[in-house]
């Protein structure tokens, strides 16, 4: 594996080769820890998956059930109605159904985040405006100022992850619904829960109920991060009856398979050891944090998803402490410089249990301060800063700015590049001009930093105060003037930040984040916020 590693990474399609190729390439039936893929580790329990394996004859033999009788059964244990819930293959599988259907012209999302909310509408021609999220506030999202910026690049159509992934940043329930509503002249806001299984800040995080009574809001879940099942592929949305029954009329008529409908169908007689695995895993996210704030210069962002957002120490490529993780300890880790919004000093790490965890620390130690190899890592730059998985759409990024259509260079080739302009008022405000430091100006890294952090707090989660968003009115009529059509390559776009500027975003002074506190699990089927269940 150690030879083929970087192919491995060059070749596939989605930014990691499958833990399939992976075997294969290990040649001895095994695949690495995986640190990578968002499951859950505890879930399904060894008894189901001994029920799936003297049950797999059938299930793999005849047609599935239609998607309205699995739909009607997931929808009868989470207590939701049917006519309010499209089931799809996959959570990708609804996203692109919603770009096709629901996105007219432009769609903002914060970045980084999941990769298919940025390029599925880029690769149908949608213009998107993507708002940074500032490493130096540890990447968390102000709704208010993401509503600013809404109104002044005139978006039609608001996405919200929560928690977001990469960073597993978290916005309280009522913020979310005062953002609905404010964004109520939208053509949808969209609201992506698939993580928000893991989420413990509150009681009720949810804003499915919500979503069911307003003519604009979709909420998108995820199953098989929950239930530990990636590879059944199934996901769901919830809406108002019709906003879901036309995603549902759109959809295959077997687009769920049998597997997910004998998973399904298992679930009721499942609940307590299905939130005991949440429960778990809200433990283990809080232990992992903490083993890996302890490692010199690591900085661990707070999360409320069964994974951690981490920045490597200065110096550090993520492309090579990657590979280095997998060929020397047979480690599977993501490395998100092909997240936009992001860089290659940034890895997304997934919760696990502990004895998975010391061996992840234990090779971090080894990769990143081991004197095994020399050097412990590569100065700034030489590492193998390649972007796969999305490279078609990293050249449309660059070409368009995020228009999604081509054919803007030789436009902005034949005019003199525009400064970048600073925003009035509101809006979203151009990085502030920092002073030169020496990790920027010298060509050496800086060293590596010494001092051990000291063990993240766990203070208890605290609920923001209400924020005013702009009036859905008067921000569309001052609009008017703004810049006509697709924003050509390197112009800042209404107040914005160009393609390159959103990649390499940035800010000094951050320190380690806080951990969050841990309230009790809630019992089945709350996961869907839909209220305890005896």
């Amino acid at each position: 594996m150690a030879d083929n590693v970087t192919s491995l990474f060059r070749s596939t399609a989605a930014h990691s080769p499958s833990m399939a190729a992976l075997t294969r390439e290990g040649g001895d039936g095994a695949g690495p820890v995986d640190f990578c893929i968002p499951c859950n580790p505890y879930f399904p329990t060894p008894e189901m998956f001994q029920d799936m394996g003297a049950r797999l004859r059938d299930i793999i033999t005849y047609y599935p059930s239609s998607a309205d009788t699995i739909t009607a059964e997931l929808c009868s244990l989470l207590q939701l109605p049917p006519q309010c819930v499209a089931m799809g293959n996959g959570s990708t599988e609804l996203i692109t159904w919603i770009d096709h259907l629901m996105v007219r012209e432009s769609l903002a999302i914060p970045v980084p985040t999941f990769g298919r909310w940025t390029d599925q509408p880029m690769e149908t021609g949608k213009r998107v405006d993507m708002f940074p999220l500032q490493e130096s506030s540890g990447f968390a999202l102000d709704l208010a100022q993401y509503a600013e910026f809404i109104r002044a690049r005139g978006t039609r159509v608001a996405v919200i992850c929560n928690p977001n992934n990469p960073d597993g940043g978290y916005l309280h329930k009522h913020a979310l619904v005062q953002f609905m509503d404010a964004m109520a002249d939208l053509d949808l806001v969209i609201v992506d829960e698939s993580f928000l299984e893991f989420a413990d800040a509150e009681q009720e995080p949810s804003v499915v109920q919500e979503a069911m009574i307003r003519p604009n809001v979709i909420v998108l879940r995820s199953l098989g991060k929950n239930f530990g099942l990636h590879g059944i592929r199934f996901g769901y949305l919830v809406a108002n009856p019709a906003l879901a029954g036309r995603v549902r009329s759109m959809l295959p008529k077997w687009n769920l398979n049998a597997f997910a409908e004998h998973v399904v169908f298992m679930l009721k007689n499942h609940g307590a050891e299905y939130a005991q695995s949440l429960h778990q895993v809200r433990r283990d996210r809080l232990d992992m944090a903490s083993h890996l704030a302890q490692l010199p210069g690591l900085t661990v962002y707070p999360s409320q998803g069964n994974f951690l957002f981490v920045r490597l120490p200065v110096g550090a490529e993520g492309t090579v402490v990657r590979d280095r993780l997998l060929t020397e300890h047979r480690i599977l880790v993501r490395e998100c410089g092909n997240k936009i919004g992001s860089s290659s000093r940034f890895l997304r790490l997934v919760v696990r249990p502990q004895v998975d965890v010391r061996r992840l620390v234990s090779g971090l130690e080894q990769v990143l301060y081991g004197s095994r190899r020399g050097a412990a890592v590569p100065e700034l730059g030489t590492g193998t800063n390649y972007s796969s998985g999305t490279a078609a759409v990293d050249r449309l990024v660059s070409s368009t700015n995020g228009a999604g259509m081509p054919g803007l260079a030789a436009q902005a080739m034949a005019a003199p590049m525009p400064a970048a302009p600073q925003p009035q008022g509101g809006g979203m405000p151009m990085p502030a001009p920092v002073p030169v430091a020496p990790a920027a100006a010298a060509p050496t890294p800086a060293p590596m930093p010494a001092p051990m952090p000291a063990p993240m707090p766990a203070p208890a989660p605290v609920a923001p105060a209400p924020m005013q968003f702009p009036s859905p009115v008067a921000p569309a009529a001052a609009a008017a003037p703004a810049m006509p059509g697709p924003t050509p390559p390197g112009v800042p776009a209404r107040g914005g930040l160009t393609a390159a500027q959103v990649r390499g975003t940035t800010g000094p002074g951050l320190t380690p984040a806080p951990a969050t506190g841990w309230p009790n699990s809630q019992s089945w089927p709350n996961a869907a916020g839909m209220g305890q269940v005896g």
